[in-house]
């Protein structure tokens, strides 16, 4: 058995690398449609601003995807050095989205931010309008494939255990691509992603307009952000609630312990607006519920229950126990592959195999656990803090609801022609910029902290798929992403700082170089 530390310190040198990532991911799909949206008006109306936006912006954009790049490759370096078993029991599935993601995806969105940054005085303005829709195709495509790959991580779909090779294997890829939790999870990031954009992009017009400076880009920048992030934020909180829909089918424990639901309510259950979880007293002190919106949201029935984490949790041990039998078939086909008999215990309990590699935590010698083991590993399936899928869930709806109501307002004061007329309008939009951040970071705490104990739902416990290695290796490539990310944090935010405070290039500077 792998050590708890080396499991520890892989899933924090993980979770770091990716949630620093996560912070040019969003920004380069909410600036890339932007773009495309204020070169859009460039072309049909001729009027020279709108190319000075576009490019202004676009510098930004390049530095956010340079960092993207950069952050992105490092962080799958680490299948094959933290989580080799991970990599090798479902490489067949999980590698052939990021293949693909690299040739048909990045490929593509890095040849095209080429030409949108050399093309401007060597193509013909569609020409450019199209290199910038692809650059913005090129975004999505890219946040696709991934999603795909972590939705079947989520609801694995489309393939088998083969005993043979010991590994899962695609039988079905169409159903890896078309899996319903993975399509849910693109639209529904790819809309977070247009709100990040257009809070930075209202954050740093708002400052230009609070110091007096580039005043008619600002409030044009305003204009499209409020528009397309009102937009984009309505599209987050419809597309969030098919995603809790597909969680109440799909993983119930994650919807319960989200709501720190510990027994079954009557349906349709009740929605915990505020409370105060313990997970010790297996309870939740101080509730403010609102009847029947939980029920409503993730079964869309008013009959259908939901069920507790302590119900949820007895369950487990049902399917602990089935895993059991699968995994002493397992056993015998390793020494007898033509055995009929274990090959139809295999299959009949080959669902529940993953609940009893749980047991593997506890005890090398599976088919033998004790009721006190499976207890213990049906209670794994519990994520280690209810408290912090809680509260994030909250953090997540709270923003995402606030930025409804900044976008609508800013939507309402453009419409009557006031938006640069409100300085608190300004100062609200700038003190916003962290939020969409903030707001992303939560969600996938809620889906990736919620999936645990698995690194693929039901399928492969996480602590089974970190690789060899000592606790000491896995410190030192810690410290070292560390510092190397640091770097980047420096560069990143110097570059940033320097290119705002430049601004747009003035009128007279570009009709100098040929435009």
């Amino acid at each position: 058995m792998m050590s708890d530390t080396v499991v520890h310190l892989s899933r924090l040198q993980f979770g770091m690398t990716a949630m620093y990532h996560f912070i040019f991911v969003p920004l380069t799909l909410g600036l890339s449609m932007l773009l495309a949206i204020m070169e859009s008006v460039y072309v049909m109306t001729g009027r020279a601003i709108w190319r000075r936006m576009t490019q202004f912006w676009g510098i930004l954009f390049g530095i956010n995807f340079a960092m993207g790049v950069a952050t992105g490759v490092t962080m799958e370096f680490q299948f094959g050095t933290n989580w080799a078993y991970y990599a090798h029991y479902i490489g067949d599935i999980f590698g052939a989205p990021l293949a693909i993601e690299g040739m048909m995806a990045f490929f593509l969105e890095a040849t095209f931010v080429g030409l949108f940054f050399f093309g401007w005085n060597r193509l013909s303005k569609v020409a450019h309008l199209s290199v910038t829709w692809m650059v913005a195709i090129g975004s999505s495509f890219s946040a696709l494939w991934i999603l795909i790959a972590n939705g079947w991580m989520q609801h694995p779909v489309g393939a088998h255990f083969n005993f043979e090779t010991m590994r899962m294997e695609v039988s079905h890829f169409s159903e890896v691509i078309f899996n319903p939790v993975a399509q849910a999870k693109f639209v529904h990031t790819v809309s977070a992603g247009y709100v990040t954009g257009s809070i930075f992009v209202l954050a740093i017009s708002a400052l230009y307009l609070l110091k007096g400076r580039h005043i008619e880009i600002a409030k044009r920048s305003m204009v499209v952000a409020v528009s397309f992030g009102l937009a984009s934020s309505l599209a987050v909180v419809v597309l969030g609630d098919e995603s809790g829909y597909l969680d109440g089918a799909n993983q119930k424990m994650k919807i319960a312990s989200m709501e720190s639901m510990w027994t079954t309510e009557k349906p349709p259950a009740s929605f915990t607006l505020f409370g105060i979880p313990d997970q010790k007293e297996k309870t939740t002190h101080y509730a403010i519920k609102i009847p029947y919106l939980l029920g409503l949201i993730a079964t869309r029935s008013l009959d259908t229950p939901l069920e507790g984490i302590q119900e949820l949790v007895q369950d487990a041990k049902k399917r602990v126990a089935s895993g059991m039998i699968a995994y002493g078939a397992l056993q015998i086909l390793q020494t007898h592959p033509n055995n009929v008999q274990a090959k139809a215990v295999l299959t009949s309990h080959q669902n529940d195999l993953g609940y009893g590699l749980l047991l593997k935590r506890y005890t090398d010698d599976v088919v033998d656990a004790t009721p006190g083991m499976i207890n213990m590993a049906a209670w794994d399936t519990v994520p280690t803090s209810v408290a912090t899928l809680f509260w994030a869930f909250r953090a997540m709806v709270a923003c995402g609801f606030f930025f409804i109501v900044l976008f609508g307002i800013g939507f309402y004061l453009s419409a009557k022609r006031r938006l640069t007329k409100h300085r608190w309008y300004w100062r609200l939009a700038l003190c916003t910029f962290p939020l969409a951040w903030i707001a992303s970071w939560c969600g996938w705490i809620v889906a990736e902290f919620g999936r645990q104990p698995w690194v693929v739902q039901g399928v492969l416990p996480t602590f089974l798929g970190v690789s060899s290695v000592s606790a000491s290796h896995v410190w030192i490539s810690l410290i070292g992403f560390v510092i190397f990310y640091s770097l980047l944090a420096i560069v990143e935010v110097y570059l940033m700082l320097k290119y705002i405070k430049l601004g747009p290039k003035d009128h007279d500077q570009i009709e100098s170089q040929g435009e």
